[in-house]
């Protein structure tokens, strides 16, 4: 196919320049008119691009959904706003829940989509990491590269002395309005870069933001005052023209004073914002739902039947926990309070034998969360815990007190003793050398038993997350005991009781009877 007779066609049609219809229908037979028809398509459309080069980008399965359309026709308007240099409108937010296509269509395909409708267009891309920004920018480069791209647009490619995945140029062949002649003309760019990283020298006429939060680190209050300070004093100044270029950032909700969380409470200062929420599923989060005119693309309440039905969403929330389903399946990230725990949800029984459907047990851990001190104001607690072939949870025991610490080890080994040896024993290891050597001295004391500690990570709440969506699904059983009381009182009130170390001895109990220890993201 030949490069010179498609851009004489692309001047035909983009100039208006009066050609006769013999020659136009031969410039279109010998460029090869069905290429030509799905490079003008994939121009006008945004979502006809995806589906055109999903292929070139992953060996996944495309499923299509109405939000894709959606979001797309939101990028495009906003795309076509800053080809034509008119004051953006607004910028913009979009909220939308983990694996559903949000960074290929956003991060990887609507660049290259308005670099074949304006090619002189500058893209600043940001996202958490360095390695996850690279990862969206050489995917974005291949596509360019690629022989299908090569095949719909000849006349496009990346510039051989501006060619590194974290910056690279695009670059394009035109005709010489005076020869006649083809020449090269320098095109946008693309600049990728992480939240916190250096953007001196670089401008963009867009500027996409797609997951400035690691979802592994979105609770730690340093980072979250980090990514809101970087967008705010340094993203906000490399904009082109600051009337004209748009911020658009899109992620999953993480926290309640995450990036989107920030500048929807500074909307007034920050400038027009429009927020597009959409939510995993709206029977529990319709509030979350923007604008609600897209309520009628929902079926049964859910955003995507097919990816994200009810029995996928059901096992999602186990595996992220309350917090962690409500921010980034519900995009309402409100940290649980007093309530976390729906404490008439707790069955207490008399026996193991007494419980409808238990099953067998199949592995049961006595769990100790250690106080450092008898006079730290902590508790000593121990919860011995089951798992049963039903999918039940028993909590036998709870061993609770304050101790000096010889009189601490003492209990321990009892409890270890009048449970037996089928019964495997954690315990909590704090940070530091006097938290290993505290574990250590408990490992060698139960020598004979199997013993091993435990190195949790996360804060407490996410720790507990798992386990208190079995307790509110009515799942968890308490062996009738004096126990009983102060046990489910603190349940009650957490995380804003007093203690809580029953409460982190039985989240420790039950993520290790599951091999896990917390409620994880969606990465």
């Amino acid at each position: 196919m030949s490069r010179l007779s498609i851009n004489k066609y692309l001047a035909y049609k983009r100039r208006k320049k009066f050609l006769s219809k013999q020659e136009a229908v031969s410039i279109i037979l010998s460029a090869g008119a069905f290429d030509l028809i799905r490079a003008e398509l994939c121009r006008r459309s945004l979502p006809y691009m995806i589906k055109t080069f999903w292929d070139v980008i992953t060996s996944d399965k495309l499923v299509w959904n109405w939000h894709i359309d959606y979001i797309s026709d939101e990028l495009m308007e906003l795309a076509r706003r800053v080809g034509n240099f008119e004051p953006k409108k607004h910028d913009l937010i979009i909220n939308v829940p983990p694996g559903t296509t949000k960074s290929i269509m956003c991060s990887v395909m609507f660049p290259v989509w308005c670099w074949v409708n304006w090619h002189w267009m500058k893209f600043i891309a940001v996202s958490y990491s360095g390695a996850l920004s690279l990862e969206h920018a050489e995917l974005c480069r291949d596509l360019v590269r690629s022989e299908k791209f090569k095949s719909l647009f000849p006349d496009f490619d990346i510039r051989q002395d501006k060619d590194t995945k974290s910056n690279f140029r695009i670059q394009r062949k035109i005709l010489d309005p005076k020869t006649g002649k083809e020449i090269i003309s320098d095109g946008g760019s693309r600049y990728s870069t992480s939240v916190g990283g250096t953007l001196t020298g670089y401008h963009g006429h867009i500027l996409i933001v797609d997951d400035p939060l690691d979802p592994n680190r979105a609770a730690s209050e340093v980072e979250l005052r980090n990514a809101n300070r970087w967008i705010d004093q340094t993203l906000s100044t490399r904009k082109v023209d600051k009337d004209v270029s748009p911020v658009i950032l899109i992620m999953q909700r993480l926290h309640e004073n995450d990036c989107s969380g920030h500048l929807l409470s500074k909307r007034s200062s920050f400038g027009d914002l429009k927020h597009i929420c959409l939510p995993g599923e709206i029977r529990n989060f319709r509030e979350q739902l923007s604008p609600k005119e897209v309520e009628k693309y929902y079926v049964d309440d859910l955003f995507d039947a097919n990816r994200m039905p009810w029995k996928v969403l059901k096992s999602l929330e186990t595996d992220l926990g309350q917090y962690g389903y409500s921010g980034q399946i519900g995009q309402k990230p409100v940290p649980p309070g007093g309530g976390m725990f729906r404490v008439e949800m707790f069955k207490i029984v008399d026996s193991v034998s007494s419980i409808v459907g238990c099953g067998r047990i199949i592995h049961t851990v006595r769990y100790w969360d250690k106080a450092g001190s008898s006079d730290s104001g902590a508790y000593t607690v121990g919860v011995k815990m089951s798992k049963t072939s039903g999918g039940i949870f028993i909590i036998h025991d709870v061993c609770r007190g304050q101790w000096a610490s010889n009189e601490r080890e003492a209990i321990i080994k009892a409890k270890a003793e009048q449970d037996g040896k089928d019964v495997h024993v954690w315990v909590e290891q704090e940070p530091g050398s006097g938290g290993k050597d505290s574990a250590n001295y408990t490992i060698r004391n139960l020598a004979g038993f199997i013993v091993k500690a435990d190195r949790p990570t996360g804060d407490k709440v996410r720790r507990a997350d798992p386990y208190s969506v079995q307790v509110n699904s009515g799942n968890v059983y308490l062996i009738r005991g004096d126990w009983n009381s102060a046990f489910i009182s603190e349940h009650e009130n957490f995380p804003y009781s007093k203690y809580k170390d029953q409460v982190d001895a039985s989240a420790g109990a039950f993520n290790h009877l599951l091999a896990k220890r917390v409620a994880g993201p969606i990465v």
